[in-house]
């Protein structure tokens, strides 16, 4: 009697009796060790390769399948890698962009004060130069005033009377 047909009978029992084979039942190995001797060692070996022939080719080819997927998804990952850095080098470009643009808001800044003091130097170069015709017209001014008084008390010096000299 085979281990199968052994295994047929214990659950046919179990089945009659109205409970089904737990863990605590026997195992269907039970007994393989008295039933090799019974098992023909070629059609072990028959069995064995017909199994391999069957299923090798569609393990070969899953194994195969697989491998191109685990290099799909390293090549994928390897773009992804890439992308994310063009993406990181674009958000240090903006970055850069956004420095420029501050530059060059506060260069304009910086030109329009530089033109703002070459105004305001023009301005007081202006106002220094109309001080001093206005400083030069006043002392001129007193000048005259100065001299005009002079000829006054010339003047009066010449009017006023002269006792005679008497001789």
């Amino acid at each position: 009697m085979s281990v199968a047909e052994r295994l047929e009978e214990k659950e046919e029992a179990a089945a009659s009796s109205g409970r089904s084979l737990g863990p605590s039942d026997a195992s269907p190995d039970e007994g393989v060790v008295e039933d090799l001797p019974l098992i023909d060692e070629k059609a072990v070996e028959q069995l064995t390769e017909g199994l391999i022939s069957h299923y090798l080719p569609d393990l070969q080819r899953s194994k195969s399948a697989l491998q191109e997927l685990t290099q799909n998804q390293v090549v994928l990952l390897e773009t992804l890698e890439q992308e994310i850095s063009k993406f990181k080098e674009c958000n240090s470009i903006l970055d850069i962009n956004a420095l420029f643009s501050e530059a060059k808001h506060y260069h304009n800044k910086l030109v329009n004060i530089r033109n703002e003091m070459m105004m305001l130097h023009e301005k007081t170069s202006k106002l220094k130069k109309r001080a001093l015709k206005l400083q030069q017209k006043r002392q001129k001014e007193e000048l005259e005033r100065e001299q005009q008084r002079e000829k006054e008390l010339e003047r009066e010096k010449q009017l006023t009377a002269k006792p005679a000299r008497r001789t």
